[in-house]
């Protein structure tokens, strides 16, 4: 019987040879990645994509393939060398983490196992439980805590406060939230963080129907963190109003300044009121793992549900973030869902349902906990309890460099790794001082030594260094200093002179 190949089409190599080639081509790929991570000192930490680099993006879709190699050299020379930068040692632009070889590793074994992760009886799901679990336990939560890796902290937090939208709903209300929504006759639910909670915020009062107004915004102290008087004052008069208050968000790190709220008179207070205690624990949870400083997240074990980011602090490689519930019940009822075909089963591959994809939204999921699991693994959760610290010293170490330099200004407190300053030379102010200093942040870019981030503190335009770079080193902190004193006289020089 002949065999009709173009029938029998795959997207597989067709010969040994073939396979050959392609192993040949897979490692010379991990080479140059390695040879890559190995010289990060030496690149420049971001450059603009030239015109043509640019350009060659505009192509039309290509009908016929071409060589494997020649589409990885248009990987080397068109997009490796154009990236933000995130995983080089002077980047500390936002909360972005770097990745490490392992997490590289990890990613490319389980893109080759290509599980999907809804549940299913198989290993992936095993590994994906034992990080919740892990996570549970270095974040202080119960034994059974319910757990999700999801994309980012964006998505466990907007799935933590879906969660306590169910579960208020259903206490406070009454009513089956996702049966009846919003368009029920009755009173408002609201929800409350500070003026430095993070955008997801109001992004998940829209997503999740309860409208942006549901989100309150409650005023914070000298430190930035939240007036928890004034929460409570505006719990009490939204409810004099017929509203019900449902949830407060609790920030353990914020974007701006890396301030940390009162968590543990957040948890009372909502004891108290009866409200869901949500934590957004983005980066700055993780300073749990540091006996020296896990004091500043006290309370945070107290969160009914908790977000947080593995590929900031942690360095897992994107994408890999988690929620975690503390009612595994109440988690899995917020999200299930059923159809014939998804149905579990006591034995086979189905055995034990689909338990991931019913606490969250997605069905099809990838194995991300491969990386997690393997790092943790490899280096041991001390590991990253070290790098936190260090990162928090070297946090300590710039905002000392500024507060010993006369041309510069610290613009914040450092509780933990965000340093906010400016150059701030004698007879300079106000507005002009902006223009200054949002100048010296893109000159530091261009010229490719350094990428930190900008943000405004009142009205005064702040350098932001956010340092969850676990490949930092003291000299780099040097580095920067001297940088924008440099291009800050550069800059002024040049504005006298014209």
């Amino acid at each position: 019987m002949s065999i009709d190949r173009e029938a029998e089409f795959t997207l597989d190599p067709a010969s040994p040879g073939e396979w050959d080639e392609l192993r040949q081509l897979g490692h010379r790929m991990v080479d140059d990645m390695i040879d890559h991570l190995a010289g990060l000192r030496d690149q420049p930490v971001w450059q603009p994509i030239p015109v043509d680099v640019r350009g060659s993006f505009s192509e039309p879709v290509p009908m016929e393939g071409m060589d494997a190699g020649a589409v990885y050299e248009q990987f080397r020379q068109q997009i490796l060398p154009y990236t933000n930068g995130n995983r080089h040692p002077r980047f500390w632009g936002w909360v972005q983490g770097q990745g490490t070889p392992i997490g590289m590793l990890a990613s490319m074994l389980a893109a080759g196992i290509n599980a999907n992760v809804a549940g299913f009886d198989q290993a992936p799901a095993l590994v994906e439980e034992q990080c919740h679990a892990w996570l549970a336990e270095l974040m202080g939560m119960p034994r059974g805590t319910s757990g999700l890796l999801v994309s980012s902290g964006t998505m466990g937090n907007v799935q933590g406060l879906a969660v306590a939208r169910y579960a208020k709903g259903k206490e406070m209300l009454g009513i089956d939230i996702r049966a009846q929504g919003h368009q029920h006759a009755g009173p408002r639910m609201l929800f409350y963080g500070s003026t430095e909670t993070h955008g997801w915020a109001r992004r998940a009062a829209d997503v999740l129907g309860l409208g942006t107004d549901a989100y309150r915004v409650v005023p914070v102290d000298e430190q930035y963190r939240m007036d928890i008087a004034e929460l409570s004052r505006q719990i009490s008069a939204d409810r004099a109003e017929g509203h019900v208050p449902f949830c407060v968000i609790g920030t353990a790190g914020t974007v701006n300044t890396g301030a940390t709220d009162d968590l543990a008179g957040l948890a009372e207070l909502c004891r108290r009121e009866k409200l869901w205690f949500h934590v957004d624990g983005a980066f700055g949870a993780f300073a749990r793992l540091s006996p020296r400083l896990a004091d500043q997240v006290q309370g945070m074990e107290q969160a009914d549900s908790l977000a947080c980011d593995l590929h900031k602090w942690m360095s897992v490689n994107y994408e890999c973030a988690a929620v975690l519930v503390r009612d595994a019940r109440v988690h899995t009822e917020a999200f299930t869902n059923s159809a014939a075909y998804l149905a579990a089963a006591t034995r086979g591959v189905v055995a034990g349902g689909l338990p991931f994809a019913d606490r969250g939204i997605d069905l099809s999921r990838e194995f991300r906990a491969l990386k997690l699991w393997m790092m943790i693994k490899t280096y041991g959760a001390a590991a990253f309890a070290r790098i936190v610290e260090k990162n928090v010293e070297q946090a300590a170490y710039l905002a000392s460099l500024v507060e010993a330099d006369a041309e510069l200004e610290l613009l914040a407190p450092v509780p933990l790794n965000l340093v906010c300053f400016r150059y701030a030379p004698p007879g300079v102010a106000g507005q002009r001082l902006n223009e200054i200093n949002r100048e010296i942040l893109l000159r530091l870019h261009e010229s490719g030594l350094a990428v930190p981030s900008g943000t405004m503190l009142g009205d005064r335009y702040a350098i932001r260094v956010a340092n969850c770079n676990q490949r930092s080193r003291r000299e780099d902190f040097d580095t920067l200093a001297e940088a924008v004193v440099t291009l800050g006289r550069e800059i002024k020089r040049d504005a006298s002179e014209s």
